[in-house]
């Protein structure tokens, strides 16, 4: 009954910014890990972004600088806020989260799709 849902991908220009959303559907006790992957055409899927429930965020290089994680607990909702976005940031984002329910479990959203074109 736990689903992750995910909003706030979109067709934005070079430069410009997007705030994606993964945010728990159903009852837990926590999150414990958030995690942003992203594939585009052609290529392997690839980590973009980790959050533990720590608040340690670990970014891959390419990204570094531009995107940041933020939280509302209150929400169980976690935010991937990207900015100075580039063509190569295009691609499909997929959040993964650890949760916490009477058992730890991995969960995956459905993916949302951020497209950055003139």
């Amino acid at each position: 009954q736990v689903q992750l849902v995910e909003s706030g991908g979109g067709l934005v220009q070079p430069g410009g910014s997007l705030r994606l959303s993964c945010a728990v559907s159903g009852t837990i006790f926590e999150i414990i890990a958030t995690r942003w992957y992203r594939q585009a055409p052609g290529k392997q899927r690839e980590l973009v972004a980790s959050i533990s429930n720590t608040g340690e965020a670990n970014y891959t290089d390419s990204v570094r600088g531009r995107f940041t994680f933020s939280r509302d607990n209150a929400k169980n909702t976690v935010y991937l806020q990207m900015s100075n976005l580039k063509p190569e940031d295009t691609g499909v984002y997929r959040c993964s989260m650890d949760v916490r329910e009477w058992v730890t479990r991995n969960y995956w959203g459905q993916g949302t799709q951020v497209t950055v074109s003139s």
